[in-house]
């Protein structure tokens, strides 16, 4: 079993600018001030992403700062889980989705609900 580390320097994840537009939205149909990502133990393979509009970070949270401007907080316990995920705004078929593009996911489950790490 590896480690992995927590390197301030970098970004926890990427927003493309995409999910930044679909954020600001969001954000505005819900009232809220900043996005919300954490993980949860989920489904048949493991975990799920929570993403959340709020107004205030949670204790402990890791701030990060969109281009645009949007306010992202990242739970500090899903960092080893989600270190380098690009999250997008994309079009499957005739729906809009957020998709995580995370490099550590092994497996996912077939309804794409929950996922598996390295």
């Amino acid at each position: 079993m590896s480690v992995a580390t927590f390197d301030p320097t970098l970004a926890v994840v990427q927003v493309t600018e995409k999910a930044e537009r679909h954020f600001a939205k969001q954000l505005e149909l819900q009232h809220a001030t900043a996005v919300r990502l954490s993980v949860k133990e989920s489904g048949c393979t493991g975990f799920a992403y929570v993403l959340e509009m709020v107004n205030e970070a949670k204790a402990n949270d890791i701030p990060m700062k969109l281009p645009s401007g949007i306010a992202f907080f990242v739970d500090p316990t899903a960092v080893s889980i989600i270190q380098g995920t690009v999250i997008d705004f994309v079009m499957q078929g005739v729906n809009a989705v957020i998709e995580y593009r995370n490099p550590n996911v092994i497996d996912s489950c077939g309804c794409g609900e929950s996922f598996s790490i390295k």
